[in-house]
């Protein structure tokens, strides 16, 4: 099996030419909304134990990675008041770039025959439109997807074993068949791909980065869970 780690919302950087549009916006980059606060830290962790791992650091205020091109939400209520010419820039240089590397490794592990778990990234604020979110950890998957699911309850336990207190739900806050690359993925490789998005919960952040004891009890279930498989 090969271990796929990808971060869509690492940052919040917005690339130089594009930093007039974001003018007043520091507030908002910063937020929920401009980046998965932890995520990047997460994924430093656990770029030497995948077989492949790729991360993008742009924020999705200006374009979503983790959105199909179809999308109303591809862009924000301020980057989709940009000139086409833009906009098309930045799914050429940083949309496809970012998503074509991954796919284009996972097809070649595919045509190797090889199996492929694909462990997307995600950190989630704790509490959306006055409503708090009530889990610590968040495993999504497509729940048509017997294989995905058996590996989420497997992941689930090895979770509890390292920490007994934190609470992991499935499909929460988000359903993994929602639109997603991980969903996108699932359709281009109906066999041999495993895809499930790890969603965290922000109360564990502090400065951008997530506190060790949870950040140790998921690397060492993901090292379990990939080294039993």
């Amino acid at each position: 099996m090969k271990l796929v780690i990808s971060c869509e919302h690492g940052g919040n950087d917005i690339p130089k030419d594009f930093q007039k549009y974001f003018l007043n916006q520091q507030s908002l980059l910063e937020s929920h909304r401009g980046y998965d606060a932890g995520t990047l830290d997460l994924f430093e962790k656990l770029v030497p134990i995948a077989d492949f791992s790729e991360s993008n650091t742009v924020s999705r205020l200006l374009i979503e990675c983790n959105r199909s091109l179809h999308h109303p939400k591809l862009f924000s209520e301020i980057s989709k008041k940009l000139p086409d010419s833009e906009r098309k820039y930045l799914i050429e240089y940083v949309y496809l770039p970012y998503r074509n590397a991954i796919e284009f490794q996972i097809r070649s592990y595919i045509a190797a025959r090889e199996q492929v778990l694909h462990i997307s990234l995600h950190s989630f604020t704790p509490c959306l439109n006055k409503v708090e979110r009530n889990n610590d950890i968040g495993l999504l998957y497509d729940s048509r997807k017997l294989l995905e699911k058996a590996f989420c309850e497997f992941w689930k336990n090895l979770i509890w074993e390292e920490n007994s207190l934190l609470k992991v739900r499935y499909n929460y806050p988000y359903l993994g068949s929602a639109d997603g690359f991980a969903t996108y993925l699932r359709k281009q490789f109906p066999e041999y791909y495993i895809g499930i998005e790890l969603e965290v919960n922000q109360k564990w952040v502090k400065n951008n980065a997530f506190d060790e004891s949870i950040k140790t009890s998921l690397i060492n279930s993901i090292n379990r869970l990939y080294s039993k498989n």
